[in-house]
Parts: structure tokens; sequence; C-alpha cells
């Protein structure tokens, strides 16, 4: 879009000299371009899948249209006029990283303020009762001890346990200590304002299991639709920039790469029902 607009704006001007236009030609596309940004920033935002977690739900490679609206607080007016929801169980949703809000996550919302959650042998087990998620994949057949049996001893870090100073240890330690101070009979309590979130590819998902809980405040909102799906590695889709990798991958292989049958696909959540 950025890309986009700047020659809009000049395409608008030169129309504008050519054809001796008065001002308000201008002012016209000036409107256009300001709501098209409006658009894009408070009501949807372009979102790309660059890892496996969500898997087989969405891949990696897929462009998302993501609605920023739905869960916006609501106002004391805007709650009656716009169509606002509360985060539920199964909802998809996009968020800010909670160890660095830099970064963007993808994941599924598994359990909500004030539920009980264990997984015990790969099966997650919601307030006391199993949970039927016929959306999850597990593509490993070996059990691990701390990812398939949930709350336990971590059994590993996400970054190096050697530089303690380092500001995502000591985010993560945080983490730990907020999740363990949730633990009771083996069960871990979701606090207020907060979600549980996984991913749908149980086995290669990094998700509350290891950095903890979603805060309300960093949810972005849900995505909607597919409306690109391109099959390309996750050192390209990972990287802010597009590469010239990237480009010259596009060029020579965008009709062949494109998953067409995912074009505009809708994303919906799985209501659990508990």
């Amino acid at each position: 879009m950025s890309s986009i607009l700047p020659a809009l704006v000049s395409e608008a001007v030169q129309v504008g000299r050519k054809t001796d236009q008065p001002r308000g030609t201008v002012a016209e596309w000036t409107v256009t371009i300001l709501l098209l940004l409006f658009g894009t920033t408070t009501l949807v935002q372009a979102f790309v899948i660059p890892t496996g977690s969500m898997e087989d739900t969405l891949l990696i490679g897929d462009h998302l249209l993501v609605d920023k609206l739905s869960f916006a607080p609501a106002g004391s007016v805007s709650k009656r006029l716009l169509p606002y929801t509360e985060v539920k169980r199964g909802d998809i949703i996009v968020f800010r990283y909670p160890i660095d809000i830099r970064q963007t996550f993808v994941k599924r919302v598994i359990g909500v303020p004030g539920d009980r959650l264990r997984i015990e042998q790969k099966k997650v087990f919601l307030n006391g009762k199993l949970l039927k998620e016929p959306y999850k994949y597990h593509k490993t057949e070996y059990l691990d001890s701390y990812r398939d049996n949930f709350p336990s001893e971590p059994n590993m870090r996400l970054y190096d346990p050697a530089d303690r100073m380092l500001k995502e240890n000591v985010a993560e330690r945080q983490v730990q200590d907020e999740v363990k101070g949730q633990v009771t009979v083996r069960e871990i309590v979701v606090p207020n304002g907060h979600f549980f979130a996984m991913g749908d590819n149980r086995d290669s998902s990094l998700d509350s299991r290891y950095w903890g809980f979603v805060p309300r405040e960093n949810i972005i909102g849900k995505p909607l639709i597919i409306y690109w799906s391109y099959d390309a590695p996750t050192d390209r889709l990972a990287s802010p920039d597009i590469g010239l990798d990237h480009l010259m991958d596009l060029a020579q292989n965008f009709f062949s790469k494109t998953r067409w049958k995912r074009t505009l696909h809708l994303i919906r959540g799985y209501p659990t029902g508990i």
C-alpha cells in the first residue's frame, strides 16, 4: 500500500495540470487516500503467516486481512453501532508477542479468564473435560515431558540462559513466574484480562505453554480472509523487508507458486461449546 499511494498522488496532480481542472480534483484524491490509510490502519491490517505453527489451518505464505474492529474496546456510543464481540474460546487471534511486542503472532484461543487447563499426553482438558479439537494436528509421535504434559517443569529455554541480563531472558523469567503463580493442582488458571493461546500445529508451536498468557490489550484483531497464498520459505516471509531473492522468485514463479484454491478463503474460529 505504501508504494502505491505516492504514485496515486503524483498521478492526481499531473491529471489536474493537464486538464487544468480546479484544485478540487486534488482535494478529492487526497480525501480518498486518507480514507484508504484510515481503513488499512484502523479497520483492517494485512498480515502474512511466516511459520507453520498454525498448520494446517493456516499455511506458511498465507496473506491475511485482519479485522481490527471486532475485538476493539467498545465505547458508550460505538458499542450500539458497531459489531464488537468478546474474545471466545476457539477464536483465532492476531496479537503482539508478550515478550517482545515488536513481533506479531497468530494463535487460537484455548482458555479465557477463569478457565482451568491441563494437557495430558497431548490431550487438552478444559475445566475438567476433554476438549474436542478437530482443528489441531500432531506431526510427531513421541511425547515431550513439558510440551505434551502441561503444566510441568520447563525443559527448554527460549533464549540464551548464559546471558541473564538479556531483555528477552528477563521477560521470559517474569512470564514463567507468572505462570507458576497460576498453577493449582496440576492445572493452570487463566487470570483476568488474559488468554491462553496455542497453535494448531501442537508439536511445533511457540505458544502460551512457553511464554505465558496473552494480555487483552495485546490482541490486534482476528483474521478474516486469505486474500493471497504463496508458497515461500519462512526466512523470506519473516523479514520485514522484501529481499531481492523474494522479488525474483515472485517474478519467475508467481502463477505456479500461488495457491489459487486458498485465495479468498474465509477464516473462522471453532467454538468449543464448553
